[in-house]
């Protein structure tokens, strides 16, 4: 029988950020043991909070990583309605969130009992779930029409789970009228990354089909690599929680893979000598890769 790792978790470990409206509530969660522990902060999708994500999080923690979810203004939690003046530009705020969250790694792993000192602070990377990975891509490169850039240099590498695909007419008239934000440009996204998307996540948001949840791979520079999920839709097997009444597609076994696979990604790209990646294909996805 395996023993669990022990695991550190606290949460809300408060940032304060007056500008944005209500300070910046974050969750970290950590091996119990262990130094160098590489990092990943985790962008969550919409209406989500910081608690959500537990398969991942969970799973991640008791691998090696140490986790920094924040809790975004479209949360839930938070009640932001569109009428809030703070709405149209939660999608910035977003990315604000995360970069906030770097600037202050020291003051936030102070804050959990026994992880200062533990992190290693030159190898990061940064996750995301629908919005939240669209939120996560600009930290790697990706862009958004008509904004300035916004790639932090500190980010290693990224998982990018059911990411939005580009926008204009690949969109439907709900998403053009209510989310002119989602025009990813893609051709910036240089730093390594995998892309996760689900056969079945057919999107209200776009006209295209499930194909439009590969565009970040498709039209964004090597190295990249896309693990194509059989059957799976947006939920990806239930990444968001375990028996969370938006998971359409319930499935162990895929968020098994899932939760392995990039966890076998991001060793091989953040420690190359030690880990190679494990590209064989499974029963539930297909791996393909760019160099």
């Amino acid at each position: 029988m395996t023993v669990p790792t022990p695991i550190l978790s606290l949460a809300p470990v408060t940032l304060p950020a007056p500008e944005r409206g209500d300070d910046l509530q974050v969750r970290i969660s950590a091996p119990a043991t262990g130094d160098q522990l590489p990092i990943i902060v985790f962008s969550h999708g919409f209406s989500q909070s910081m608690n959500s994500y537990a398969p991942l999080v969970d799973f991640w923690t008791a691998s090696g990583f140490a986790v920094f979810q924040p809790t975004h203004l479209d949360s839930r939690t938070l009640n932001v309605t569109p009428a809030d003046p703070r709405y149209p530009n939660i999608w910035r705020t977003r990315v604000e969130d995360l970069t906030r969250i770097l600037d202050n790694l020291e003051v936030l792993e102070a804050a959990v009992p026994g992880l200062a000192g533990r992190l290693d602070h030159t190898r990061i990377a940064v996750a995301g779930h629908s919005w939240g990975a669209q939120t996560a891509s600009t930290l790697l490169g990706a862009g958004v029409v008509g904004e300035a850039d916004m790639t932090d240099p500190r980010i290693k590498a990224g998982v990018l789970f059911a990411i939005p695909g580009t926008g204009g007419a690949d969109l439907s008239p709900f998403a053009a009228e209510n989310f002119p934000f989602m025009s990813p440009t893609f051709e910036g996204l240089t730093a390594p990354a995998l892309i996760v998307a689900g056969d079945k996540d057919d999107s209200p948001l776009s006209v295209r089909g499930p194909e439009w949840f590969t565009d970040a791979y498709h039209l964004s520079p090597a190295p990249k690599t896309l693990l194509t999920l059989f059957g799976a839709e947006h939920s990806l097997g239930g990444l968001s929680g375990y028996l969370v009444t938006e998971t359409t597609d319930e499935d162990p076994a895929r968020v098994a893979l899932v939760r392995e696979l990039s966890v076998n990604y991001l060793r091989s790209v953040l420690y190359p000598a030690d880990a190679p990646l494990a590209v064989d294909n499974s029963p539930l996805g297909t791996v393909e890769s760019k160099r």
